[in-house]
């Protein structure tokens, strides 16, 4: 791709927002909001730390003032041949009072902005086997060569139909998702129809920007139809959270007016280069006009993951919870002999890096570079940034090298590189969530977009602690809960049951949803006994729970009594890992939720 070429050619590469027109709009509650319009959306209740980062939902538009518009004589200078004075106006009929732009250098690159409309349909997790009320929004794109566009995946988000027009056409093309990176918060397009690329000229990628660089924020925001320009300066450069993604990566922070219908539109700087893309905004009462870019360290990794593997396959992770190391006593007691290093506290179960690395173990450099006592690395020159930073630039399945300090002895050990997997995921893959319907209990796994939708006062402390503190112990491990009863004769008593975890059938305990079907399916026993956490047990006759199944379904204009995705035959995998104390920590599982500036997972 001619991009990824671009990118990769410039040496000093290390390693804005949307319109929305929607029949039903809702503003995120989080306070650093991502630039979209995914808007037909209950206000969404963000984990601590969180709140800050928002889409964007909503967009005000912004104008630029160009060369040459207004009065006065034309630029070959010709002389007006008649005028009318009428109260004090002088108006010249002959000479146009509007300039022609098509020769300006700056219009090349304006040109290559696209608006975006995209029509979404997300799914109902509270009925999951029916989807919400169907709603638009409208964003900005990009073009980077190859027939391809870049955009923000919460652009297109949940989408059914997503269509692009260009800058001063009134046709709308019809463009297909060929890639979304919910981490990065990107997503690939195309187009198809050929008359869409004639006569247009790809972007060119350009390197990290200094501090103090001049950027420029084009797309088209809330406010207007037409494409609408804003100016600022590059404020920051850090790891930032990504709020649509809940990953931690690269980010560029800019003091430009970015608003909600700006997302997925890109920034220049002042050779007219793409920097990065816009996507979230810091909505505070203690500060102002604070937005974010992602930049094209982060845009090479997404579009060279999706050449090489022909998908997203996202960014990897060591699965470790670190602490700083800035006190001496505590360097001294690890036996650590210098400033560097960062302490162990938690190794995820499920992650490769669990079999060479331990609590109590001191990391003190990756691949040979060292890493600093508060968790930091050398950045360019004369900067340090996160030690998050150094993983985010490998891809998944490769190899990194740690070294370490384990009972004050220095050693060397290598660990595969992997995307992390939450238990209580961020976003349902395939978009559907998944679900089980027994004698009107209907099961399916808890995942953030429900407790999203359920609001977090309705789950109960536990099952919220839960979602926020543990970790999945094996691969494939999911939270299984009752979200609600369908009513019926053959489940009476079990009828206001919700939101409960389910922790056995018949005696043996629950993997995942499909292990759960799976055990309903090969049932043999004249009851189905099922045992919930704090020891709830629900009994249930076999064959008279099959029998009410047709009767449930057709009371509720259910069409199926499971989810696709739990057709398929279940395949038993050896999960050797037990339970452990320590699988309900009291650490939190991201960084958002983390309340302690010395602990951070990377």
């Amino acid at each position: 791709m001619a991009c990824v070429a671009a990118l990769l050619a410039s040496p000093a590469l290390l390693p804005f927002p949307s319109t929305a027109s929607s029949t039903a709009s809702a503003s995120c509650s989080c306070r650093l909001r991502l630039c979209p319009a995914v808007v037909a959306r209950a206000p969404r209740q963000q984990p601590r730390g969180r709140r800050a980062l928002r889409r964007f939902d909503e967009v005000e538009g912004v104008s630029k003032k160009r060369r040459g518009i207004g009065g006065g004589s034309g630029a070959g200078g010709s002389q007006p041949s008649s005028s009318r004075r009428d109260r004090g106006l002088a108006v010249d009929f002959k000479e146009s009072q509007v300039a022609d732009f098509d020769d300006l250098e700056e219009d090349k690159f304006l040109n290559a902005v696209v608006k975006v409309y995209c029509t979404h349909i997300a799914p109902d997790y509270g009925l999951p086997w029916q989807k919400q009320r169907q709603h638009s929004s409208s964003g900005s794109a990009f073009m980077i060569g190859d027939g391809k566009l870049l955009t923000n995946a919460h652009c297109v988000e949940h989408d059914t139909q997503v269509k692009v027009k260009r800058r001063g056409d009134d046709k709308k093309y019809i463009a297909k998702v060929l890639a979304r990176g919910t981490e990065c918060d990107l997503a690939l397009l195309s187009v198809e129809n050929e008359e869409f690329w004639r006569g247009t000229e790809a972007l060119h990628f350009g390197r990290l920007p200094c501090l103090q660089d001049s950027v420029t924020v084009v797309g088209y925001p809330l406010g207007g139809d037409t494409i609408s320009v804003t100016k600022g300066v590059v404020s920051r450069i850090e790891v930032t959270p990504y709020a649509h993604g809940t990953s931690d990566l690269l980010g560029i922070q800019i003091d430009a007016a970015i608003n909600p219908g700006n997302s997925g539109g890109p920034a220049f700087n002042e050779q007219g280069e793409c920097i990065g893309v816009a996507f979230q905004v810091y909505r505070s009462d203690e500060a102002e006009n604070i937005g974010y870019v992602i930049p094209t360290t982060v845009v090479s990794h997404f579009l060279n993951d999706y050449q090489k593997n022909g998908k997203y396959t996202g960014f990897p992770c060591l699965g470790v919870l670190l602490q700083k190391l800035e006190n001496p006593a505590l360097r001294e007691s690890l036996k650590v002999p210098s400033s560097e290093g960062v302490l162990v506290r938690r190794v995820e179960p499920t992650a490769p890096a669990s079999s060479v690395l331990r609590k109590g173990d001191v990391i003190v450099s990756f691949d040979g570079i060292a890493v600093g006592c508060e968790a930091t690395v050398l950045f360019r020159s004369t900067e340090r940034i996160a030690f998050r930073y150094l993983t985010s630039q490998k891809y998944a399945g490769d190899i990194a090298q740690l070294g370490i300090i384990r009972d004050g002895n220095s050693m060397k050990v290598q660990t595969i590189l992997q995307p992390r997997k939450h238990l209580v995921p961020f976003h349902v893959e395939g978009g559907q969530p998944s679900y089980l319907i027994v004698a009107g209990l209907v099961f399916t796994p808890l995942t953030e977009p429900f407790i999203e939708e359920e609001c977090e006062d309705t789950l109960g402390l536990k099952l919220l602690a839960k979602a926020r503190y543990s970790l999945a112990t094996f691969e494939g491990e999911q939270i299984v809960i009752i979200s609600q009863v369908l009513a019926h004769e053959v489940n009476i008593g079990y009828e206001h049951m919700g939101n409960q975890q389910v922790m056995k059938l018949n005696g043996t305990t629950i993997k995942n949803i499909h292990h759960l079907a799976h055990l309903v399916d090969t049932c043999k026993d004249k009851f189905l006994t099922f045992e919930f956490e704090d020891d709830f047990l629900v009994v249930l006759h076999r064959e008279e729970a099959a029998a009410a199944s047709s009767d449930i379904l057709k009371e509720h204009a259910i069409p199926s009594i499971r989810s696709s995705d739990l057709s398929e035959p279940y395949v038993e995998t050896k999960n050797d890992i037990q339970k452990t104390s320590e699988d309900f920590g009291e650490s939190p599982v991201t960084n958002f939720e983390m309340g302690i500036d010395c602990l951070l997972w990377a």
